[in-house]
């Protein structure tokens, strides 16, 4: 009879059994996850304390750095002045580009106003022109200049029916030129160039002789034309160029005192190795 309620005992308490294990069993993963958790709350609150700390250093910094009226002057002269200055730096590189070629070779047209004979009144000529200059002392060049002059004169009434009879020019200069004024955008330069000139005023008479209806006649004079070229840069190599032209002549043993323009192009090439290597 004793036996039975041991018997009943334990088998009522297996079940307590199974809940004790059960409840080990949830413990261990509580505890895993409790041991993950920890450290990073710990790495989360160092980070964020250099964050506070590098704000705050930020903003002392910021406060630290505010400046007077007169210092943010200064600060802002001191930037136009280096803009200034590098701007300055550009021009000078520019100009000593575009002035240190050695040669210059131009060609262009232009107009005079040429008188051909001695009681003729003047009339208007087209002409081309071509040079070249050679810088072989700094500013100082030297220049040999052709050109060629195309009219129609309107000669005296004459018996010989011919009143307006072509002509033509023909001129072979040289002579010193010289730069005096070297800027980024434009240059200046003088020339004085001497030479020889052919006149053809015979060849629209259909074989008259000028002379018969008050041309001069054909032949070689001396020519002498002082003058002043201005030059508008495109570039370091090319530029545009105008020309003022005062050209005395003597044909006919008159002197002829033309005035016109030319206007063309500038190409410049080679290198002045002494200028370039002095600047």
């Amino acid at each position: 009879m004793l036996i039975y309620p041991r018997q009943k005992q334990a088998v009522e308490a297996s079940p307590f059994m199974h809940l004790g294990k059960l409840k080990g069993y949830l413990v261990y993963p509580v505890l895993a996850l409790v041991a993950l958790a920890v450290p990073a709350c710990t790495r989360a609150q160092q980070t964020s304390a250099p964050q506070q700390t590098s704000a705050s250093q930020m903003q002392a910094e910021t406060e630290g750095q505010q400046q007077t009226p007169e210092q943010r002057v200064e600060v802002l002269r001191a930037a136009r002045a280096r803009i200034r200055a590098r701007h300055q730096q550009r021009v000078r590189h520019i100009i000593q580009n575009t002035y240190t070629h050695q040669y210059e070779a131009y060609f262009g047209g232009g107009y005079i106003r040429f008188r051909p004979g001695h009681s003729l009144q003047k009339n208007s000529e087209a002409d081309w022109n071509v040079g070249i200059t050679d810088y072989f002392h700094g500013h100082l060049g030297a220049t040999a200049d052709f050109r060629g002059y195309y009219g129609t004169t309107f000669a005296n009434v004459n018996q010989y029916q011919v009143f307006t009879p072509s002509i033509s020019q023909y001129t072979f200069m040289a002579g010193p030129q010289y730069r005096f004024f070297e800027g980024q955008h434009w240059g200046w330069s003088a020339y004085v160039l001497a030479g020889i000139g052919h006149g053809n005023f015979g060849t629209g008479t259909g074989g008259l002789p000028a002379t018969l209806i008050g041309l001069y006649p054909d032949g070689n004079a001396l020519n002498l034309t002082p003058g002043a070229s201005v030059d508008y840069n495109l570039g370091p190599g090319l530029a545009v160029r105008l020309s003022s032209v005062y050209l005395m002549s003597r044909y006919g043993g008159d002197t002829q005192n033309n005035l016109g323009f030319n206007m063309g192009m500038v190409y410049r090439f080679g290198r002045q190795h002494s200028k370039s290597k002095s600047q």
